[in-house]
């Protein structure tokens, strides 16, 4: 990477998220076209997902419609992402369901309020975290307890909305084994035109998938069924409709702020913030990577938090970034946010003029579009990649996927993190180490296991830690030297410990090193050091042990094995002329 990209990609990272939509000053008229495009396909694509989401979500359909219109507008003019397409999506609706459906009725007042309430408080964090360039904090959910989480979730939702295919009213459930098992209960309910319609909706939209990608497929199975049951006047039979949708535009309102809401919210708002900043941050890097730009993390957070700030203050419920969305809106040609402006015109034009035609649209297409959405979220080719590369990380997955199944999806968000974070101090444990032998003719020390022609030294042994010296992992570091000191049965009985790979060392760190000195000070086995790091001699030096090593301080372990041997003088009496001390004293 050249100077120059150094230079930006640092300036990136620590600058404070500006809010100044740059791309507006440097539009260019060959991108209106391939944003139109866009933005009438995702306009489409969107007007029926909306009303899908809000229907997962608890809330009417106006709701979804809402929050595709505004908050697209808010990440447009804040955002840094040109292809993000920001709307309701299927997790955070479903985490939307699960936290207001213990504490309100669906469909009233206090439900809505609180949906608007949740987006509010969404938006706050993603701002406090935005300007606080906090973005740090959503690395505590791995890729791959993301995946796991993501595919459990798919799976509830998939279920969540088998109901509506079948045409059947089963009572809301907190597990998923609950729903599954009421589901199976009311299979004998089942309406017969309900589910005919659900399965030819889910059919046509696999059909299409498959066959015409770029067909907005939602928007043909949503006009299809609409008609056919308008037609067959099939809601009189008993086929669930949307039934009468509000033309009213959004309108500037302020949510509910008492009953003690906001303490009841907050959890949840917390969970959205991480789960739906990742999903977003996530495919906005990978478009980004495609069309060689840079997307900066905190201005991200700012802008989603504008997004989901809007939401809240017009009628909508929590947004963030979707996966399905942003490849069709990228396919279709979009170039700049003012696709997703295009988009947001579109779908107010829809509530403004066109939310009549829906008042015959079946909840079982609905269902069916969310189904087949979230059927992408299981993503086994993913897992499989996860397991080849790094196959403890399957624990967090593994632990991520049941844990949602079984406990619920903020309960198993959290399990989830808690043993991601596990996972991590259990590896900082045992951290990788090596006994290292001289590469022949060389002054390179290597590892045995990996480089079994390397040539060691009678009565010396050289070993590498691989990781922090920590309160994690300083016993385990304080039993190895130990068992290692204990088979050198031959002079010189030296024990080269080679720090290269410790970049830091903490006070328990330091203070059981002090205990190894003493132990083998008490024995015939004489510790020294290489290739001590700044930071590390820093705290060894603060600890009294820098001026105790005096003499057993090395550059290199090839310095150290031929001072040990006999075969080099001794290291100049200046440290910093002998590369082991920067400072000279």
């Amino acid at each position: 990477m050249t100077f120059a990209a150094n230079v930006r990609t640092f300036r990136l990272v620590t600058s404070r998220p500006t809010l100044a939509p740059t791309w507006l000053r440097s539009y260019h008229r060959a991108d209106l076209r391939p944003d139109l495009s866009a933005g009438l396909t995702i306009g489409a694509m969107l007007v029926p997902q909306g009303m899908a989401y809000a229907l997962l979500a608890g809330l009417p359909p106006e709701i979804g419609l809402y929050a595709s219109t505004l908050p697209l507008l808010a990440y447009a003019l804040f955002g840094t992402s040109r292809q993000l397409a920001v709307g309701p999506v299927a997790i955070v609706s479903l985490l939307t369901a699960s936290a207001l459906a213990p504490l309100y009725e669906q469909g009233t007042t206090g439900y809505i309020s609180a949906a608007a309430l949740l987006a509010l408080l969404v938006g706050l964090i993603h701002l406090v975290l935005g300007f606080g360039r906090l973005g740090f904090v959503v690395n505590f959910l791995s890729h791959s307890v993301l995946v796991g989480f993501t595919a459990a979730a798919a799976i509830i939702i998939g279920f969540s909305q088998v109901k509506h295919l079948l045409g059947v009213s089963i009572p809301r459930t907190d597990h998923f084994h609950e729903t599954v098992a009421e589901l199976v209960s009311a299979l004998g309910d089942t309406h017969g035109p309900t589910l005919a319609i659900g399965a030819a909706s889910v059919a046509l939209l696999l059909v299409l998938k498959r066959v015409a990608r770029r067909v907005p497929g939602a928007l043909v199975v949503v006009i299809t069924t609409t008609a056919v049951v308008a037609l067959a006047d099939l809601s009189s039979d008993g086929v669930p409709t949307v039934g009468s949708i509000p033309d009213s535009l959004p309108a500037f309102a302020f949510p509910d702020f008492g009953g003690g809401a906001l303490g009841d919210l907050l959890p949840t708002a917390l969970v959205i913030t991480l789960v739906g900043f990742m999903e977003s941050i996530a495919v906005a890097k990978v478009y980004a990577h495609r069309h060689r730009y840079d997307v900066e993390a905190n201005r991200e957070l700012v802008a989603l938090g504008a997004s989901n700030v809007t939401a809240g203050l017009f009628g909508g419920y929590p947004v963030t970034g979707g996966f399905s969305r942003t490849a069709v809106n990228d396919s279709a040609g979009a170039r700049t946010p003012l696709a997703s402006v295009i988009t947001a015109v579109i779908v107010l034009i829809t509530i403004a003029l066109l939310t009549p035609l829906f008042e015959n649209l079946p909840k079982a297409a609905l269902g069916a579009i969310i189904i087949v959405a979230v059927i992408n979220l299981i993503d086994v080719a993913e897992m499989r990649h996860i397991a080849a590369v790094k196959r403890t990380d399957l624990v967090g997955l593994g632990v991520a996927f049941f844990a949602t199944l079984i406990l619920g999806i903020e309960v198993g968000i959290g399990v989830a993190v808690v043993a991601s974070m596990l996972v991590v101090f259990a590896r900082m444990s045992k951290p990788h180490t090596a006994v290292l032998g001289r590469i022949p003719g060389t002054t390179s020390w290597r590892n045995l296991e990996r480089f079994p022609d390397a040539e060691t030294i009678p009565g010396i042994d050289v070993v590498r830690i691989d990781a922090a010296l920590s309160f994690v992992n300083a016993q385990h570091v304080k039993r190895l030297l130990g068992e290692r000191a204990a088979r050198l049965e031959s002079a010189p009985r030296a024990l080269v410990l080679d720090c290269s790979g410790i970049n830091d060392i903490d006070a328990t760190g330091a203070e059981t090193l002090a205990e190894i000195l003493t132990d083998l000070d008490e024995s015939p086995v004489v510790l020294h050091l290489c290739d001590v790091k700044g930071p590390v001699r820093d705290v060894l030096r603060r600890a009294g042990l820098w001026e105790r090593l005096d003499g057993r301080l090395h550059a290199t372990a090839h310095q150290a094995v031929e001072l040990i041997t006999g075969s080099a003088e001794p290291a100049p009496g200046d440290r910093r002329a002998a590369g082991l001390d920067e400072s000279g004293v």
